[in-house]
């Protein structure tokens, strides 16, 4: 089984995210591996990577594509780089089988 950017975590599901911020839209490009071997979730939004704009889009969309409301996906790591750690609240067997569906 190849490697994924998601987990179980206490009270829901760990994601590493990679973050392309001013991307011209919103949207999920999958899961890739990056040069040093760690595996990502490649998402664009549109809105820029300043105060904050481009980690709350980043949230919305995610917790949108998952089914969650937004303040169920907190930033954990990586407030002002493109690789971010996000934890999202709810079943972990339910979200990382939807975080699945929409990346397949």
């Amino acid at each position: 089984m190849a490697a994924l950017p998601w987990s179980a975590a206490a009270g829901g599901v760990a994601l590493v995210v990679r973050l392309t911020p001013k991307g011209g839209s919103d949207g999920i490009d999958g899961v890739s591996t990056l040069a040093d071997g760690s595996v990502v979730l490649k998402v664009r939004v549109r809105a820029a990577p300043s105060e904050g704009e481009a980690n709350e889009a980043l949230c919305r969309l995610i917790g949108k594509s998952v089914g969650v409301p937004p303040r169920d996906v907190t930033l954990v790591a990586g407030a002002t780089a493109r690789i971010k750690r996000l934890n999202i609240v709810g079943d972990a067997p339910a979200l990382m089988s939807v975080l699945e569906k929409i990346t397949t």
